[in-house]
């Protein structure tokens, strides 16, 4: 079995921006859309999770079914589908049924300072859905990704319409079988055509928000499409990952992690560890024991010329291949593990998304900051070591969406945590309180009480004068400057009485 060594929704990759208006699919009628939405963003919010609680059901209930869906074809394959997609999506159905309504309450205006002029005001801070969001699905995990924007827009109100990537209608229609069984508006969710087309149909016929899940190539072209019509969008685009073995690491566990993250979903996981940083002291340790991992596990065939050309270019700089084959005419047999690469080579900097990692020796935990940097990419990264407090520190250091410390990719799955990039891996989350809130806009209603309104008055001569002296009393930096402030507006409020 051949992999596409690509990123998906290929469809798109490579075609200038402007391709997107050749449009080749018929704009959804969002009528009924709209109307579906609006009765649905009425309806409780505890209704809303009653609904989403019995989609989770479904899932438990119709799992083999899910899996069958999706023509897993090895039982390894249809473990990965249940543990990696269907179970992290029924805990996220989960978390909102706990957490959604408190989440998405009413808030009252934050405590702190309220100016003097505004003490009679209240305030509250309210989460109102986007309305029609569209889901741009990715083929490397077809259910998880999708479904979890899915019951989160569902749950904040949205109606939405998901774009299935290429190949992935069957996933798509897995999950809207699931939704109807759950009792939701049938058109509160409507499935698109997989051509990439449908993205722009759908913008052109007035979608509220875009959440894209792909390569940042492919987001570039989203975006710019997205600005021609002034669509807010949320991107989850391509990873580099950076894995940290620190002079203190548990090797042995480090060498376990790799294995795991090369292997997972073969490869095609956007937080899959792409780039080792190993302590030059531990490096030839890490080697030894990542040959006796890989030896336990499977490898399989693959082909892609831009991984060949990535790996022949490190290998004149000096690289190796410790793992795994590949050839001029771009057959592999992955997983693949280079060593002995230099900082600054394209294969460190680009998203291949494949099974394909490379590691960097590196004399201190500076150096290998350093070289991370040098990579556009900033989705996730781990980091292992023994000291829990230290490890911390150098967490913080790292510049990406999320850091695991001694393990990688699974720790992401919580649902009670946000999920998101930075750089050229994107920007907005999904998952969590702020992948929540990040499908609803606020609307800030406040109401005043009482009848002073000294806004109104047309202003006097001396005003000026008096917002300068108010100002200083409230905000300038000594205690003797603001006591002569106070001063000056007693004087002015005795000569503006007297006026």
């Amino acid at each position: 079995m051949q992999i596409p060594i690509v990123h998906f929704n290929e469809v798109l990759d490579g075609e200038p921006p402007s391709a997107l208006a050749a449009v080749r699919v018929a704009a959804p009628d969002l009528g009924p859309v709209r109307a579906a939405q609006q009765q649905w963003a009425a309806t409780p919010v505890r209704e809303r999770l009653r609904r989403i609680k019995n989609f989770r059901h479904a899932l438990a209930t119709h799992a083999t079914e899910l899996v069958r869906a999706l023509q897993p074809s090895s039982e390894t394959a249809a473990v990965e589908i249940l543990s990696a997609q269907i179970l992290p999506l029924a805990e996220a159905c989960k978390f909102l049924e706990h957490e959604a309504e408190k989440i998405l309450a009413p808030a009252r205006r934050p405590r702190g300072p309220i100016p003097l002029w505004l003490r009679d005001t209240r305030a509250q801070v309210h989460r109102e859905p986007c309305g029609v969001v569209l889901v741009v699905a990715p083929s490397n995990y077809p259910i998880f990704l999708p479904g979890v924007v899915l019951v989160q827009a569902l749950a904040a109100g949205n109606a939405v319409l998901l774009k299935p990537a290429p190949g992935g209608s069957a996933a798509v229609d897995a999950l809207l079988n699931l939704l109807r069984a759950a009792e939701l508006p049938g058109a509160l969710v409507t499935k698109l055509d997989e051509h990439a087309s449908a993205v722009h149909a759908a913008l052109t016929a007035g979608v509220d928000k875009v959440v894209f899940t792909g390569s940042a190539a492919t987001g570039q072209k989203i975006l710019h499409a997205c600005a021609q019509h002034l669509v807010p969008a949320t991107m989850e685009l391509s990873g580099c990952d950076a894995m940290f073995v620190r002079a203190d690491a548990d090797v042995p566990l480090a060498a376990r992690a790799l294995h795991f993250g090369l292997r997972l979903n073969r490869g095609a996981t956007c937080i899959a560890p792409r780039r080792v940083f190993v302590h030059e002291s531990r490096a030839a340790e890490f080697e030894a024991e990542c040959l006796h991992c890989f030896a336990e596990g499977s490898s399989w065939p693959a082909s892609g010329e831009k991984v060949a050309a990535l790996v022949a270019e490190a290998s004149a700089q000096g690289a190796r291949v410790l793992i795994g084959k590949v050839n001029h005419l771009g057959e592999a047999t992955l997983p693949l593990l280079i060593t002995d690469a230099q900082p600054g080579l394209r294969l460190l900097r680009e998203d291949h998304f494949s099974a394909v990692a490379a590691v960097v020796r590196v004399s201190s935990d500076r150096d290998a900051l350093a070289a991370n940097e040098e990579c556009p990419y900033a989705l996730g990264a781990s980091v292992f070591s023994v000291d829990e407090v230290d490890a911390r520190a150098f967490a913080a250091r790292i510049n990406a969406g999320s850091v695991v410390i001694n393990d990688l990719i699974a720790p992401t799955a919580d649902p009670r945590l946000p999920f998101g990039g930075r750089q050229q891996s994107g920007f907005g989350v999904t998952r969590g309180a702020e992948g929540l809130l990040d499908l609803t806009v606020p609307k800030v209603v406040i109401t005043r009480r009482g009848h002073w309104r000294p806004h109104y008055a047309a202003p006097r001569d001396g005003d000026a004068e008096f917002f300068t002296q108010f100002l200083s009393l409230t905000h300038a930096p000594k205690w003797s400057t603001r006591l002569k402030s106070a001063l000056a507006l007693i004087r002015a409020a005795r000569q503006r009485r007297k006026s």
